[in-house]
């Protein structure tokens, strides 16, 4: 991990939710203040390490979260959307960064000065710190519509087009978290409209 030399800010960031049917694609922009042992890409931590990991990052690093919904993602498309959300996660540090470190091949444009890493999460202990905390927000923020949203799955799923989330696409069709842009759920809206232009909502949903 660079250290931060009292000029320098460095800021990790990364993202999660590209692939999903459902929900916001999340950014974390995190800047650490200490080291935090144990952070990795997010996707090798069991959720329990990632969860507590994530308080961890929130108490001791200045933190910016952003996101760009679902509405926003078909009008704009993913990636586009996916810059969006950067944008907004690093807006909303506490400080401004100095130079910023992007998971991937590619990236926004910044006012600062900013690379790109391929593998970043793995490799910088600031884009790993990222990783959790856009995955546990997220996660969290998919659990709370499964709650208002009952037969996509979405607590298990977290929006991903799995056989439940497409099982409960095809009967209860999309909703309002739903990417209308994406092929499996223009299929899903195209499949039941003939159908709910001939019988009752109630009988069809």
């Amino acid at each position: 991990m660079p250290v931060q030399d009292g000029r320098s800010l460095i800021a990790g960031i990364d993202e999660v939710g590209r692939g999903p049917l459902a929900g916001p694609v999340v950014a974390a922009a995190v800047i650490l203040r200490t080291p935090i042992p144990g952070i990795d890409d997010s996707k090798k931590l069991p959720a329990q390490r990632r969860q507590l990991l994530a308080r961890q990052i929130l108490e001791s690093a200045y933190v910016g979260i952003g996101a760009a919904s679902a509405v926003e993602i078909d009008r704009i498309n993913i990636l586009q959307a996916t810059y969006l959300a950067m944008r907004r996660a690093v807006a909303r540090l506490p400080v401004a960064p100095t130079l910023l470190l992007i998971d991937g091949n590619r990236g926004p444009t910044f006012a600062c000065e900013s690379r790109c890493i391929v593998g970043g999460d793995a490799l910088e202990m600031s884009i790993g710190a990222a990783s959790i905390v856009a995955k546990v927000c997220r996660d969290r923020l998919m659990a709370r519509l499964a709650g208002r949203y009952v037969g996509y799955g979405f607590e298990r799923n977290v929006g991903y087009g799995t056989r439940e989330h497409l099982e409960g696409l095809g009967s209860l069709g999309p909703c309002v978290h739903h990417r209308q842009s994406f092929a499996p759920v223009r299929a899903a809206a195209s499949a039941l409209r003939p159908l709910r232009a001939i019988l009752p909502l109630a009988e069809v949903a």
